[in-house]
């Protein structure tokens, strides 16, 4: 089956292009990586989760992938932070970036082939700046070395943005300088304060300014031309912009062919971010709910756009989840007996049509900018073939067609699952069993809690007390529990409770988030 062409958003030119690589069957990607002062919050999994979809696609479509992603380890931010707990900022930068990891890992993000830290690319970072003074794209001042914008015509060339747009920088970490000859300019070196980590340099003893880091370690990893480099809408200004002044100002050659940026995460429709302390981290998230639950929360909605945190929204994601899962659970008892038989033949032939044609608009929806939600949404076709296989399955004689079907059909909701990265490392049933550990914790009952509720509504029923009966399901539904009636007895599994009026699972279940 041929592949369509990926078309790829390009913020720079402001609309979708047919990607193609600069070195072909190669592809070389820069994603900005977090400032680790704190936990990471589930704004920075949108990120990542988006940019790792993109990195599982690429390679699916056959492509070797060098995916660097960086570690800003030291800041003011992280200064700040250290000076407040009383610890060296890069020990406290490291032990936040292990956080991060672990968090990636529980998102069943694939690790990136480069993890740089800026404290390991001092130099890579002074060659650089050195470039950009001798080029007559910046000055210095006491020890701090400022970008020019004003010697840099095409400033502005990504965000669009007019000169008067621009406050001191923006972003929040350029602080307004009177010695600077433009209150735009930026800066590239900033000379050492008591207190602070600090190396030397020729314009004396300091340590880097934001931008200049990514520009540096992009380049050291990834060379001056390379194919994308991604990260949030809030950064395509000030710090993108800035990375492609100085990256172009040190070499002319320097060049990105796709800018990708993606959606905020929001909270009551305002940007979640730690600098306004309306966030939820991504351990508060997946203390209570299944981390591929956040994960599939975030892939409902296209990475371009915003999406609206709620309570309500995670719960529906879980539900999914459980529904998959617990889909290939069944397809897996079914197919225990058969899996050591080498079965032949053909899949019956509206099966195979089925898949083709599920697998043909998969490829053309990711490759249509990534559209994550249309491709989540015609997996239901799948998953409601398999559950009806199963059904026939039951008493039939002639059994190998419904075999054949069924072991297709697992195969490509796998292998869907697996590209979009949900696909768990674990097994299918020890997920589920998880899923269901955390639905009780949402609930606040034990399994022991729940079991006794319903030999309580067993006794009821038996003794003919309905209206008894009927008042405990529906005390368990509105916790986010349902009850099942079988001919093997009642089992219970998580649901989507009623909608709440307020986001209580998480502002009642975890501590509120670090200031």
């Amino acid at each position: 089956m041929e592949k369509p062409k990926l078309q790829i958003f390009n913020s720079m030119s402001k609309q979708k292009e047919d990607f193609k690589p600069i070195e072909e069957g190669k592809v070389g990607m820069y994603v900005c990586g977090v400032t680790p002062y704190d936990f990471s919050h589930i704004g920075h999994a949108r990120a990542y989760v988006a940019f790792d979809v993109l990195h599982r696609y690429l390679k699916y479509l056959g492509y070797e992938v060098k995916y660097v992603r960086n570690f800003t380890d030291i800041d003011d931010k992280i200064i700040k932070r250290a000076n407040e707990k009383g610890e060296d900022p890069l020990s406290l930068s490291k032990r936040f970036s292990e956080e991060f990891l672990y968090d990636m890992a529980e998102l069943n993000c694939l690790p990136p082939t480069h993890e740089p830290r800026v404290s390991d690319h001092i130099d890579q970072i002074k060659d650089m700046i050195i470039k950009i003074l001798e080029n007559g794209h910046a000055y210095t001042i006491e020890g701090d070395v400022y970008f020019s914008v004003d010697t840099y015509p095409d400033y502005y060339c990504l965000s669009g943005r007019k000169s008067d747009d621009n406050r001191a920088g923006g972003g929040g970490r350029v602080v307004v300088d009177s010695r600077k000859r433009n209150p735009a300019d930026f800066a590239l070196w900033k000379a050492a304060k008591l207190g602070e980590p600090s190396w030397e340099s020729p314009w004396g003893p300091g340590r880097p300014g934001w931008h200049i880091e990514c520009s540096a370690m992009s380049a050291h990893h990834l060379g001056d031309y390379f194919d994308i480099h991604g990260g949030g809408k809030d950064l395509m200004f000030p710090h993108h912009e800035n990375e492609i002044a100085q990256s172009r100002s040190a070499c002319p050659q320097s060049k990105v062919n796709f800018w990708m940026h993606n959606g905020f995460v929001n909270r009551d429709n305002q940007k979640m971010s730690k600098s306004d302390n309306n966030f939820f981290t991504i351990r508060d998230i997946i203390t209570i709910y299944h981390p591929l639950a956040l994960r599939f929360f975030l892939l409902r909605t296209h990475y371009r756009s915003d999406v609206n945190y709620s309570d309500k929204a995670l719960d529906t994601a879980s539900d999914r989840v459980f529904y998959m899962y617990q889909t290939l659970h069944e397809c897996e008892i079914a197919l225990s007996p058969f899996r050591s038989e080498n079965f032949k033949g053909q899949v019956p032939a509206d099966v195979k049509e089925q898949i083709e044609k599920f697998h043909t608009e998969y490829l053309s929806s990711m490759s249509d900018d990534l559209h994550t939600t249309t491709a989540l949404d015609d997996l239901v076709d799948l998953l409601k073939s398999i559950n009806g296989t199963l059904k026939k399955f039951k008493g039939k004689k002639q059994q190998q067609p419904l075999i054949l079907s069924l072991l297709a059909l697992e195969k490509e909701v796998k292998d869907f699952l697996d590209s979009l990265g949900l696909l768990s490392l674990s097994t299918v049933s020890e997920v589920l069993q998880q899923l269901k550990d955390k639905a009780l914790k949402r609930a606040g009952f034990t399994e022991e809690e729940v079991q006794q509720k319903i030999e309580e509504r067993n006794l009821a029923r038996k003794n003919k007390e309905y209206e008894k009966s009927d008042l405990i399901r529906e005390e368990l539904y509105l916790k986010g529990i349902s009850l099942m009636d079988e001919p093997k007895g009642t089992i219970w599994r998580p649901s989507e409770p009623p909608e709440k009026k307020s986001e209580e699972n998480v502002d009642t279940l975890i501590d509120k988030p670090i200031s």
